[in-house]
């Protein structure tokens, strides 16, 4: 396909980002429906992220200092970072899918740190210096304005036997109204005495150590319910448990830290799923609520409420969904009396389900992820007793469904997150022996193979895990040994180790955690000694 050159004014943004008492800020000009025509090496990106949606990816580029383009691709919600390009702007190709983003020179805030390191030693003895600073100011002007200089000299005197600091101000302040021409002249004359004079400047920059802080409580407390991240930054609680299978739905305000309920889904649903379109639109699927749930809902943002859609073909529980690169939905797997091995795909421009290809080995409890290629992968789960280790890809161009390699361990309840370098990490879970595993595993698209990496310091099942923007993995909570826990732990991919991180306030499983467009981590609900509806910020 043949490139296209895109004009880069078409829309200018500044990204800002404050955090405590640190603010960054980058301007960035969009250039929609296209991405970089990588004909050679310093067009590849330095990073790929998982982001929920281009905000999260502007975000991405701004922590990053060396990030100098970026391209979000929507149907994998791939966030690509460039640190160098040539010839940005001519380098495009069409692309529906993508959205590209070049970071405007002399823009970003702070500048990228460099340092500079200057040593000076003088001295003299007995000696006497006079100098002189005159200091003019003039303005002409039209409107009102208001001009200040101010100069300030400090004298430091040092004899055998004392030190005596004098400081000087004068100020001068010109402030001219409608039109006028204004002078001021200022005159200062120092003279020191001096022996020698020392000065030592020294700087540190200290980082702060993440942290939970609690934030608004839900109107409701609930676990076995979906969080999805929607356009303009807010975060949707639907449906779940306290006691009460729930059809109640809730909104979160990352600018203000408040709930508000919003349209109740027509049917009232636990363990179900739920997926963002790419229309902004927010999918729920099947479920359970004293039956197995065939029926599919759509929530509107705008309006704030939900139309019933096209029903599955076959109802579920405990299954997962995909986004595909063609903006359709793969569900796959799941109970209803019978463990599932069967696979529907959701058109969203019709609003319909059509079955797809089975999978080899009938599943619930597993995770779905979207690969860089495009492929689906699936892992782990149980099937009637059995705890699976084996692991298939969906290819959307096929229809179809393959093995690829098996896992070292079995296990459910576990958690699967996407690297920036393509990998996938699975982290805790179960094993056929009822062992909370603190085993992780990295699986590598390019070889079909899986790899022990480093174990966490916790077993769990039931956590939350969230790949953040500097590509580290955050696990969250979760059950241990039957009680639920609230620590946290830290995954580097550069050294395949685990950290412990700040313990959250609340011990919880069963909870949710959602990606928000600042960067911070908003874990919601699930269960502890009750039904949660506090909410923490990490």
């Amino acid at each position: 396909m043949a490139s296209r050159k895109i004009s880069p004014w078409l829309l200018f943004m500044i990204i800002t980002q404050v955090i405590g008492e640190d603010t960054r800020s980058v301007e960035i000009s969009l250039i929609p429906d296209s991405k970089f025509q990588c004909a050679n090496t310093t067009c590849l990106p330095f990073i790929t992220l998982v982001t929920s949606n281009i905000r999260n990816c502007q975000v991405a580029c701004l922590t990053q200092s060396q990030c100098r383009a970026a391209t979000f691709h929507r149907s994998t919600s791939n966030c690509e970072l460039f640190a160098d390009m040539l010839s940005q702007n001519a380098n495009m190709l069409a692309d529906v899918d993508a959205i590209s983003m070049n970071v405007i020179s002399g823009t970003r805030f702070p500048p990228e740190p460099t340092t500079t390191s200057t040593s000076t030693t003088s001295s003299s003895t007995s000696s006497t210096t006079s100098s002189s600073t005159s200091l003019t100011t003039t303005s002409t002007t039209t409107s009102t304005t208001t001009s200040t200089t101010s100069l300030t000299t400090t004298t430091t005197t040092s004899s055998t036997t004392s030190l005596t600091t004098t400081s000087t101000t004068t100020s001068t302040t010109t402030s001219t109204t409608s039109t006028s021409t204004t002078s001021s002249t200022t005159s200062l004359t120092t003279t020191t005495t001096t022996s020698s004079t020392s000065t030592t400047t020294t700087s540190s920059t200290t980082t702060a150590i993440p942290k939970w802080t609690i934030t608004g409580s839900m109107s409701i407390a609930r676990s076995y319910h979906t969080t999805s991240a929607l356009a303009n930054g807010s975060v949707l609680v639907a449906g779940g448990s306290n006691g009460t299978i729930l059809n109640s739905v809730e909104l979160y305000n990352p600018l203000t830290g408040i709930w508000t309920t919003t349209g109740s889904m027509n049917v009232p649903r636990q363990y179900h799923t739920a997926t963002t379109l790419a229309n902004g639109s927010v999918l729920v699927a099947g479920g359970s609520n004293g039956t197995y749930l065939n029926s599919v809902e759509l929530y509107n943002p705008l309006t704030g409420t939900w139309t019933t859609t096209g029903s599955m073909n076959a109802a579920r529980q405990y299954h997962t969904t995909t986004t595909l690169a063609n903006g359709s939905v793969l569900v796959a797997g799941g109970y209803n009396g019978v463990y599932l091995n069967s696979a529907e795909l959701y058109n969203p421009s019709i609003g319909t389900w059509t079955t797809t290809a089975n999978m080899s080995v009938p599943r619930q409890d597993h995770t779905a992820f979207t690969l860089a290629n495009g492929l689906v992968l699936v892992t782990g789960g149980y099937n009637l007793g059995v705890y699976l280790n084996s692991a298939a890809l969906y290819n959307l161009s096929t229809g179809t469904w393959t093995t690829t390699g098996s896992m070292s361990i079995a296990r459910r309840y576990h958690t699967a997150s996407t690297l920036a370098n393509g990998s996938v990490l699975v982290a805790g879970g179960q094993n056929s022996s009822g062992v909370y595993l603190n085993s992780a595993e990295l699986y590598n698209p390019s070889t079909g193979t899986w790899t022990i990496t480093g174990s966490m310091s916790v077993g769990r099942i039931l956590h939350a895990a969230s790949t953040l923007a500097n590509g580290s993995v955050l696990v969250a909570g979760g059950q241990y040994n039957t009680n639920p826990t609230n620590s946290a732990e830290l995954y580097n991919p550069s050294t395949g180790t685990w950290t412990s991180t700040a313990n959250m306030s609340t011990a919880r499983y069963d909870h949710t955690a959602s990606i928000l467009a600042n960067g911070k981590v908003l874990v919601t609900g699930g269960m502890g000694n009750t039904y949660l509806r506090s909410a923490e910020l990490y």
